[in-house]
């Protein structure tokens, strides 16, 4: 199955998309956890490839059949997708369309943050939270076009060894204490930090500068820390951030700034900046200098799992969304298992072992001595039933006789009268 983008004017095509990107950015627009959220329901997504099913009147530059790639605002999760032209880019012949959907996005981010914000020349040192994410392995491939770069890169231990075997991170640190462990490495700190997470990070992060360094926040994601959107997390990360004065800045030779793609693309009217950009980071694809790296490719309707990995930050690379592939198959329903207060009785019963048994034993014996008093008292109880089962039939025999008679009730009166004295001599 296809992907399709239909252009359309002002920004116009529709094209049939073959694959799909997952970002944070799509975590946090399902948390709710981003400024001015679509309305929902809505379909979400910011990335996809495929080719172009039709195109607007007007559009110049696209046809039918193209092989390109779109960054639409939302609704990128689809197989059909309407884009504006200023949101869509051809991408290379050699190119597939898995590689097309994990580049873009994540490319953009790196090459603005170390061609253009960074300006990275030869012999210095970044240091890279989340570096085993799509665009932390991004900057790491960038940064390595340029020589003599000494990459420090942060994320969880469980991640070291798959990003050792790369060669590309000279020192991979824990997340947990990563400021001593920067310091034990070389006490002057680093030229260039850049910092995806926000909050307490801020301030730890602008402490490991070293005099003319450049801090970078281009993300929030310590805002994610449930399941669900918590007030509590944006404001803590709000509130960790210490107020830098330019005054401070100025005294110690530092720099802060910020990016942001969204707000670049669709609310600052950078399209065209970043449609040169795009064509610069095609550039270096073709050239070998990088390559994407897909942590794994998902069906449409298995996305909920793919954002919890994301969530859970298991991922190393990009996450990929590919509408031809078939979801997995549901685990089965598990057996019922037994409760803990049957467990219990049932591990009380085998710790009882032998004594349990002569217990056992001697309950049987009463039981036996019980069993035959209950038969005696069952036999005489019986026996009294079986009486007074007679006697019922007496009184039936003789209220059938009595409903041959026309005064019914005062026949019956007398038989149930003559049987009550009966039961009177048979009970003395």
């Amino acid at each position: 199955m296809a992907h399709s983008v239909r252009p359309w004017r002002p920004a116009g095509r529709r094209f049939c998309c073959v694959n799909s990107g997952l970002n944070f950015q799509d975590l946090m627009v399902r948390l709710g956890a981003i400024d001015s959220p679509p309305k929902t329901p809505t379909i979400m997504g910011f990335e996809c490839a495929g080719e172009v099913e039709a195109v607007g009147e007007e559009v110049e530059g696209f046809k039918v059949g193209d092989r390109v790639v779109a960054l639409p605002e939302f609704r990128a999760w689809s197989e059909l997708v309407a884009v504006p032209t200023k949101y869509v880019y051809h991408i290379p012949e050699e190119m597939s369309f898995q590689d097309a959907a994990a580049t873009v996005m994540n490319y953009l981010v790196a090459y603005i943050l170390i061609f253009d914000l960074v300006s990275l020349r030869e012999g210095k040192s970044i240091l890279l939270h989340s570096v085993g994410g799509g665009v932390g392995q991004a900057i790491v491939q960038l940064a390595r076009t340029v020589p003599n770069v000494t990459i420090f890169g942060v994320c969880s231990k469980s991640k070291h060894e798959a990003l050792a075997a790369t060669g590309l991170i000279d020192h991979l640190i824990d997340r947990a204490d990563y400021v001593n462990e920067v310091r034990k490495i070389t006490t002057e700190g680093v030229d260039v930090v850049l910092d995806c997470l926000c909050g307490e990070e801020c301030n730890r992060g602008y402490g490991l500068l070293k005099p003319m360094g450049k801090y970078i926040l281009y993300g929030s994601s310590n805002v994610v820390t449930g399941e669900t959107k918590s007030f509590f997390s944006v404001a803590r990360s709000w509130w960790q951030v210490d107020k830098v004065s330019p005054i401070k800045l100025f005294d110690e030779n530092k720099s802060l700034a910020g990016f942001n793609l969204r707000h670049l693309l669709y609310q600052q009217d950078g399209s065209a900046y970043v449609t040169a950009t795009v064509e610069k980071i095609f550039g270096l694809w073709k050239d070998g200098k990088i390559k994407p790296v897909v942590d794994s490719a998902w069906a449409l309707e298995d996305v909920a799992e793919a954002m919890q990995k994301m969530h859970d930050r298991k991922n190393i690379g990009k996450l990929v969304l590919d509408p031809s592939m078939e979801p997995k198959p549901k685990p089965a329903t598990p057996a019922k298992t037994k409760n803990k207060k049957q467990a219990s009785e049932d591990k009380s019963g085998k710790k009882g072992g032998a004594g349990s048994d002569k217990e056992d034993d001697k309950k049987s014996a009463e039981n036996g001595e019980n069993g035959e008093k209950k038969e005696g008292e069952e036999a005489a109880v019986e026996a009294k039933t079986n009486g007074d089962a007679a006697e019922e039939g007496a009184a039936a025999a003789v209220n059938g006789d009595s409903a041959e008679k026309k005064d019914e009730p005062a026949a019956a009166a007398a038989t149930n009268g003559d049987a009550t004295e009966s039961e009177k001599k048979e009970s003395s």
